[in-house]
């Protein structure tokens, strides 16, 4: 995994719980949601699915797709990461292959 590539978790608590006065904990039950959903989160072992963007855009006035787009952009990452040099030069070559016909 790239050492720069920051967890969404990270942002929501260090951006957005944080500054408010707020804990994980106060906001997932504030939102009605079990204390673990947030603690998960922001500790980088659980993804921002779609229905906690929802809730999150409505608490600290962003968008939805802010919160799905960081979510999205650190999966493509560890993707990324994760996958062989080989590999992508197989996907890399048969592009050059399909280009040429």
């Amino acid at each position: 995994m790239p050492r720069d590539l920051i967890h969404p978790g990270e942002i929501l608590l260090e951006e957005f719980i944080k500054p408010y006065g707020l804990t994980p904990s106060s906001l997932a039950a504030r939102l009605g949601l079990a204390a673990n959903r947030m603690k998960t989160i922001v500790n980088g072992e659980r993804s921002i699915s779609p229905e906690t963007a929802i809730l999150l855009a409505e608490v600290f006035g962003t968008s939805r797709e802010f919160w799905l787009n960081l979510q999205a952009h650190y999966d493509l990452e560890q993707a990324t990461a994760a996958i062989p040099a080989e590999r992508m030069e197989q996907a890399r070559t048969l592009h050059r292959e399909l280009e040429a016909v």
